[in-house]
């Protein structure tokens, strides 16, 4: 397990443009980044979610830098509370990941960190397929109890490393994500949390989570190594 460190953080209001719109979020920077994940939130949630918040909070210990953000305008969520319109719209919201990545690549305080997300329930299969519109900014993803197979014919285009978490007691989700292995070429993981159900509410379930991404995020997320004269 990578070291968990009580580093010095800032948390940040941000907001990414889209268009004439614009979308809010958190940006959680500790001092010494060495990557950033951005957080892709499942239908009917938001970046206020508490289990993203929790993990998001033990991947800044670990020195990895949090954008949590909405992937819908405040208009668009507004309609998306009547008539669910937007939420399961995974090239839109893929689409908008994408956007906030080149966005990231443009701040100068983030602009060289790594980049990996963490998409839960249909955040999963819209993170994969932003990783395969984006495969050489992108260099990880985890998903905790996602949709992998909601990213349809992106699957076998994802050529970032992956890694699928999903709770023993999800049944139908973990057949979804071994189905959706299947068909991804790249360095692909599943963890199974035992007790586990889909929100990971049981006791211990989303600290499992928080240290399977931690580990994983640790690993692929790395500066690459200055060149050194010869």
């Amino acid at each position: 397990m990578a070291r968990e460190v009580e580093a010095t953080r800032s948390t940040t209001p941000v907001r990414v443009p889209i268009g004439e719109r614009w979308l809010p979020g958190d940006l959680g920077l500790p001092a010494e980044a060495h990557g950033i994940v951005l957080f892709a939130h499942g239908s009917g949630s938001s970046r206020h979610s508490p289990r993203n918040k929790y993990v998001a909070r033990a991947l800044e210990r670990r020195g990895l830098a949090t954008l949590l953000i909405d992937l819908l305008t405040p208009e668009e969520e507004a309609i998306d509370e009547r008539t669910a319109q937007y939420r399961f719209d995974i090239g839109m919201l893929a689409l908008r990941l994408a956007t906030i990545v080149d966005w990231l690549r443009r701040r100068q305080d983030t602009s060289l960190l790594p980049i990996g997300l963490f998409g839960a329930s249909t955040g999963g299969g819209a993170a994969l397929m932003a990783a395969a519109a984006r495969p050489k900014e992108i260099a990880a993803v985890v998903s905790r109890g996602g949709r992998p197979d909601l990213a349809g014919t992106a699957l076998p285009r994802v050529a970032t490393p992956t890694l699928l978490i999903v709770g023993a007691l999800d049944t139908s989700v973990i057949q979804m994500n071994r189905d959706a292995m299947r068909q991804m070429r790249t360095d692909v993981a599943l963890e199974i949390v035992p007790g586990a159900t889909h929100l990971f509410e049981e006791p211990g379930a989303l600290e499992r989570v928080a240290e399977l991404a931690g580990n994983w995020f640790s690993r692929h997320l790395q500066p690459a190594q200055a060149t050194r004269p010869l």
